[in-house]
């Protein structure tokens, strides 16, 4: 097993356009938020100034974004899988989704009209959770089917939500093949943040509602004086949160996009494989991928999230499960000064990245690469809290998973 970090710079043939991105215009994303906002529960996650930890690192400014408030979820995914819902039953009603607030989704008289619908979908936790509280609130079903080795904890809080879940004995990329034909032959619908030929548009409206979390983080950073982030490192799986976030981005500062870096685990690097591939077209990557960063253990990249990946990313990076680890001791142990972030496996591999890029002579020719100075001010997204509150604990108090 790879014990380093791996990396290689973005030098894919580049076309000129790429359609997919005008999903991630400000005016579409905008709308999205404005969903998210008609939830009772919603408000923005805090976004937290590591300003010691920069200091030390010798950068600019350090801000992550803690997704561990979100919806009191503990986690972002909830964003794409709501939004993605709403628009399929905006669809259905022959509306738009700014018609359809959350109060409106669940009035009787829409409610009579829709029928019932049951949601299937695959997820090692995060995503799958968010699927069944989105159902239960929409007064639907939800049927969710894990990966072999998924947390018991994980599955408990989704069947909290009231769906129909279960553990298999199937690696990621299969249990979305499984949860796909199991709703195909139930008339029920599948919602994946994972796209393929044939099945791209709930995909796209998942990518979509990621949007909100990084128009919150833009604006947050304006408010701290930052009115562009030089850098970001964004985790990947199969690609739709780190290519909802590029997007945005890449949107917004349209002359003059954030350096971004894409961060896999090395057993499920589907995406930094593709870049070493140099020609373009993604790569799958098969087996088990029994990483601690469970929430990044795809295989198979989002076909659409590829799209825009490797058009406005400049660095993709495959780091061994230590610099997750790493990560999370940073957020949970803080410099003085600087506030706790309760950060989850996959939640921690960009802030534990970061601090071994700046730290480590060995990484000295990737921080060139990247042009990491004390000018550069960076964004991260700490994705979820302790999703696996034993994990958690293991790693951060008894020192589970280190370098050596």
């Amino acid at each position: 097993m790879i014990n380093h970090i791996q990396w290689k710079k973005n030098t894919m043939p580049q076309e000129k356009t790429c359609e997919w991105v005008k999903l991630l215009e400000n005016k579409e994303v905008l709308k999205v938020e404005e969903f998210h906002k008609s939830f009772p529960e919603y408000k923005p996650t805090p976004l937290v100034n590591l300003s010691n930890l920069a200091k030390e690192l010798g950068l600019g400014g350090i801000f992550i974004k803690d997704e561990s408030y979100r919806f009191e979820l503990n986690a972002f995914k909830v964003l794409g899988g709501s939004f993605a819902m709403a628009k399929y039953l905006a669809t259905k009603l022959n509306k738009d989704i700014s018609e359809l607030p959350y109060s409106k989704l669940i009035s009787p008289e829409v409610k009579k009209e829709l029928g019932d619908i049951t949601f299937y979908t695959a997820t090692d936790g995060n995503h799958g959770r968010g699927v069944a509280w989105t159902a239960n609130r929409l007064n639907q079903k939800s049927v969710v089917y894990m990966p072999k080795g998924s947390s018991q904890i994980r599955l408990d809080n989704i069947l909290k939500e009231g769906a129909e879940a279960s553990i298999t004995e199937l690696n990621y990329d299969d249990a979305v093949r499984l949860a796909t034909k199991n709703a195909e032959e139930n008339g029920g619908l599948i919602v994946q943040d994972t796209a393929w030929e044939g099945y791209e548009e709930i995909p796209s409206w998942i990518m979509q509602g990621y949007g909100t979390m990084a128009l919150e983080a833009l604006n947050q950073l304006k408010t701290e004086g930052v009115q562009r982030p030089t850098h970001m490192f964004v985790q990947a799986g199969v690609g739709s949160l780190a290519a909802g976030v590029q997007g945005v981005v890449a949107m917004e500062y349209k002359d003059n996009c954030p350096i971004t870096t894409i961060v896999e685990a090395n057993l499920a690097d589907c995406l930094y494989q593709s870049a070493v591939a140099n020609d373009g077209k993604p790569r799958f990557v098969g087996g088990e991928m029994q990483t601690i960063m469970a929430g990044l253990a795809c295989g198979e990249p989002n076909t659409i999230g590829w799209e825009i990946l490797k058009k406005y990313s400049s660095m993709f990076v495959s780091c061994p499960d230590w610099v997750a680890a790493e990560g999370m001791r940073s957020l949970a142990k803080p410099l003085a000064g600087d506030k706790k972030v309760v950060s989850g496996e996959s939640g921690a591999v960009t802030l534990g990245l970061l601090v071994e890029i700046m730290k480590n002579e060995e990484y000295a020719g990737l921080r060139k690469e990247l042009q990491l100075d004390k000018n550069s001010q960076v964004l991260l997204f700490s994705t979820e809290g302790d999703t696996d509150p034993d994990m958690y604990k293991k790693i951060v108090n008894d020192g589970y998973v280190t370098k050596n």
